[in-house]
């Protein structure tokens, strides 16, 4: 990719964000969707580590995206998988304190990634984050992760269900191991950096 990533922080808490500067694009989805898969297929190294066990993130993870002078251009969060039953009620109870104020009032985020398993029907959760995020005014876009798995009328027929489960227009098909879709998101991401007044 034209940026290298540079891991800058995890944070556990609002006063630990990085000082809000370059836009930030977030990515949200339940656990075990494919979401540290798809940040290292966009940057193309392995900036977020893949774990075998789903729902590991506990805190949300901030990566520089640097341009050729080694300057910040954007930041990726990496949120917390979120409908995993293995993780402790204290834990999920906890994250409202820090995500929430960082979705509803970070001056510097510019879109919001949300993924759903394009092999898995529409799920509720996936309904309320979408519609907190209307309601939080967010811009958001939808990729549907690991349509590698599916055949061409399965990805048909799996992609208009979720539309339709999640009252969608669109919903961008990606793969993060073969890269399709990849270069899709890069222009919806980059579009939102422009919208924000990325430097």
């Amino acid at each position: 990719m034209r940026y290298t990533t540079q891991f800058l922080l995890s944070a556990l808490a609002a006063e630990q964000f990085p000082a809000p500067s370059v836009p930030e694009i977030a990515f949200l989805g339940r656990s075990n969707v494919g979401k540290s898969s798809l940040l290292n297929a966009l940057v193309g190294d392995k900036a977020a580590k893949v774990s075998s066990t789903p729902g590991r993130t506990r805190a949300i993870n901030f990566f520089a995206l640097l341009d050729p002078s080694q300057r910040p251009k954007l930041v990726f969060s990496d949120l917390p998988g979120y409908g995993y039953a293995k993780i402790s009620k204290s834990i999920s109870a906890g994250w409202p304190a820090f995500i929430e104020p960082y979705l509803a009032e970070r001056e510097t985020l510019g879109l919001c990634v949300c993924l759903v398993d394009s092999n898995v029907p529409a799920q509720q959760s996936d309904r309320l984050l979408l519609d907190w995020l209307r309601h939080a005014r967010r811009d958001f876009a939808v990729v549907a992760t690991k349509m590698d798995r599916l055949s061409g009328n399965e990805r048909t027929r799996n992609l208009a269900a979720l539309k339709k489960g999640l009252e969608l227009d669109e919903i961008l098909p990606i793969s993060a191991k073969t890269g399709a879709g990849i270069k899709e998101l890069w222009a919806r991401i980059e579009a939102a950096e422009t919208a924000a007044g990325g430097q």
